[in-house]
């Protein structure tokens, strides 16, 4: 958002000042022209003559214009009418009403799909969802375009000129019938990552060839279309192993965390309910877990739910106690969904192999995020999700131990794919995107946790500088980073989520956001019933700019002093009334 004002403020200063292409159409609102265009000599070719695409005036002053205004959007963006003969026929000569087309200059192919995806995030949060997004090369001298498919062909020098270098470009396009005024309607920030997280540009990249030429059932054994889906499938499996330190063979492909989470439970006790029927797992764990718990009972299984302390940790002593001579099976989440409690999952698994339990961790809000191998935490089942690490929804993983075995129940029956764990067709693309997921997040793991600690560092003692009464839910030390809940003191937490209609917020989990009810998590920390009313999520994740964060805390604090000034209970603390020490009437 700040990002946009600048460029608005920067390009009316430019335009007010006589700087002004010849050809820019429509003027936007704020005096923003969508007509700027990238220029030449912000690319790798200093010496040239500074010509603008346009084709007109090349004075110092139209260059300053184009170029204050893509550097003011701050992630290369320039605004343009859309007027190219390629980008025609790519919409396959279908007429066009006026639209707004945004250039983003990533100036190296390996920079390619991280600009893109920013590109994206900030056109998303401007303007909403475009309706055409294509990639590109483009020569940064002759600006022709490279008949290439994909960024990945990008060339050191222009063929057609033999003067310029090529460099990755990607156009977005959005009907000007929309609307760009105040008056449209803007997507907010996403600042609820835990929810889930926007596609990794270089995971869409993956995926695509297998949605539309590489179409084959990985499970047909005869003909290469099957060999060839396979062949990426069992890719995508040796990618997710090697992010947790397991076997490729330890992992079986499911639709997300929920049906892992169900196959890990009811599997394991089923397979072993005629020796052991009793299974132990916590009060703050995700609702699948819970309720498949329950959906035990019912059957006739006993359930321990271990309490956890304040700070949203179990106490070990109270595990060790809790296991039983029938205990098939310990379930605890590795990183809390809600508050972002890390749980001593090293020392769980410990206790739990030295009785000869099978351990099971929900691990969607951890894998890809801080370092975890099943092997060094005695781990036996995990669950994963492909939608919280930057891939595509509809899809996850399982690990299930081979030495020792951990033996299960299927849920479903079939084909007997997965090694008859998991019957049904694999979708290869969404494996194939969990695979490139994983990979990813492997590489960047260290400088994303960094990063983010930073944006959360920042967002947590700005917003407790400025505002008394702030308590900060679950244990600070333990703690995932980008996962923040906070609780304002005498402010209704759905009563600020309306206010914060700028920014994408939660409070609480997104399985659970639909009721009123405060949140069992905060409950089972001790939290009180107000401040579990006031609590709020924010979510910081791997495209989460510190413009964002700021912008955020900027409007957490206008709107919550907003709000405690309408508050009569804020009034009598601020006049030093002990609001514990009143007997309330009741009528």
């Amino acid at each position: 958002k700040g990002s946009r004002h600048l460029s608005y403020q920067l390009a009316a200063d430019s335009h007010a000042n006589g700087h002004e292409c010849p050809k820019r159409a429509t003027t936007l609102h704020h005096g923003f022209a969508n007509s700027t265009h990238q220029f030449s000599s912000s690319h790798a070719n200093p010496e040239r003559e500074k010509t603008c695409p346009c084709r007109h005036a090349n004075s110092k002053a139209h260059h300053e214009a184009h170029f204050h205004s893509v550097k003011a959007v701050g992630l290369g963006l320039s605004i343009w009418p859309h007027s190219h003969r390629h980008l025609e026929k790519k919409m396959q000569g279908v007429s066009l009403p006026p639209i707004l087309a945004v250039q983003v200059v990533t100036g190296s192919p390996l920079e390619c799909p991280v600009w893109c995806m920013f590109s994206l995030e900030r056109f998303h949060a401007h303007y909403g969802s475009p309706d055409f997004f294509s990639c590109t090369t483009v020569c940064s001298c002759c600006w022709k375009v490279l008949p290439f498919s994909s960024p990945s062909h990008c060339v050191l020098t222009c063929p057609l000129c033999l003067l310029g270098s090529y460099h990755c470009s990607v156009y977005i396009f959005s009907s000007l019938e929309k609307g760009l005024g105040e008056e449209s309607t803007l997507r907010p920030l996403y600042m609820d990552v835990q929810a889930t997280t926007p596609l990794d540009p270089r995971v869409l990249d993956s995926m695509l060839p297998y949605l539309m030429h590489y179409y084959g059932n990985p499970h047909s054994r005869t003909h290469a279309y099957g060999w060839e889906s396979e062949s990426a499938m069992e890719r995508a499996r040796q990618q997710v192993a090697s992010l947790i330190g397991a076997d490729p063979r330890e992992i079986i492909f499911t639709s997300g965390a929920t049906e892992s989470n169900n196959l890990a439970i009811k599997g394991v006790a089923r397979f072993y309910k005629s020796r052991k029927k009793h299974i132990i797992t916590t009060q703050t764990e995700h609702k699948c877990v819970l309720d498949s718990c329950r959906y035990l009972e019912a059957e006739g299984f006993r359930v321990t739910y271990l309490p956890v302390k304040r700070n949203g940790l179990i106490d070990l002593k109270e595990l060790e106690d809790a296991l039983q001579p029938d205990t098939s099976l310990v379930s605890i989440m590795t990183v809390n969904n809600e508050i972002g409690v890390k749980q001593p999952i090293s020392d769980i698994g410990q206790i739990c192999s030295s009785r000869k339990v099978f351990f099971h961790t929900d691990a969607a809000q951890a894998v890809g995020k801080i370092p975890m191998d099943v092997n060094d935490m005695k781990i036996d089942l995990m669950s994963i999700s492909g939608h919280k690490i930057y891939g595509p929804k509809g899809v996850g993983a399982i690990y299930i131990r081979r030495r020792p075995r951990v033996r299960l129940e299927p849920l479903q029956s079939g084909g007997g794919q997965e090694r008859g764990m998991r019957s049904g067709t694999v979708p290869t693309p969404l494996a194939v995107g969990l695979g490139a997921a994983c990979e990813v997040s492997q590489q960047e793991m260290e400088y994303d946790y960094k990063r983010i600690s930073v944006l959360a560092d920042r967002l947590v003692t700005k917003i407790m500088t400025e505002i008394p009464d702030v308590v900060m839910n679950g244990d600070p030390e333990h703690h995932y980073p980008g996962c923040i809940n906070l609780s304002f003191a005498y402010v209704e937490g759905e009563s600020l989520l309306m206010a914060l209609k700028d920014v994408a917020l939660s409070s609480g989990s997104a399985c659970t956001s639909a009721s009123l009810e405060p949140s069992y998590v905060l409950r089972a920390i001790g939290t009180d019933e107000d401040l579990a009313h006031s609590s709020i999520r924010f979510g910081i994740g791997r495209f989460t700019t510190e413009e964002e964060v700021d912008y955020t805390v900027q409007k957490c604090i206008q709107h919550v002093k907003r709000l405690r000034e309408m508050s009569p209970l804020w009034e009598m603390v601020q006049d030093g009334v002990d609001l514990k020490s009143i007997k309330w009437t009741q009528h």
